[in-house]
């Protein structure tokens, strides 16, 4: 009855540890910036919180195109914080409707969470 007891109790110690997780949230995952001229530099903070149990952690990002950069917290958000991403966009060599997806490397249950940008550029003029 005792080893029952003991075996019951360490498995449901198990299932409340692993349904710790960090979550990441945002009010908009997607920027829309205004249309621009190509040349010009973009710049946007993404505000998120952690609603989940544990610290949330950044492991790095990817996107298509160096022409996208992350700057991402450099220490763990703890439960029920904010943090900042800042992002810029250099639009020189870009005209048209530019769309980029940022995939973020962290801990979440998903292990990897999505950014969206959208802008349309205006081509410098032929010379």
């Amino acid at each position: 009855m005792r080893l029952l007891f003991a075996i019951i109790i360490l498995a449901l110690n198990s299932a409340l540890g692993f349904g710790q997780v960090a979550e990441f949230s945002l009010k908009q995952s997607v920027h829309k910036f205004p249309s621009t001229n190509e040349g010009k530099v973009l710049e946007h903070e993404f505000v998120f919180t952690n609603t989940g149990t544990i610290p949330l952690i950044f492991d790095g990002y990817s996107v298509a195109c160096t022409c996208t950069k992350l700057i991402l917290p450099e220490t763990p958000i703890q439960p029920g914080k904010q943090g900042v991403i800042k992002l810029t966009f250099d639009t020189e060599g870009k005209s048209f409707y530019q769309d980029r997806i940022i995939y973020l490397k962290t801990n979440t249950k998903k292990k990897t969470e999505k950014l969206r940008i959208k802008v349309y550029v205006e081509p410098k003029p032929i010379k």
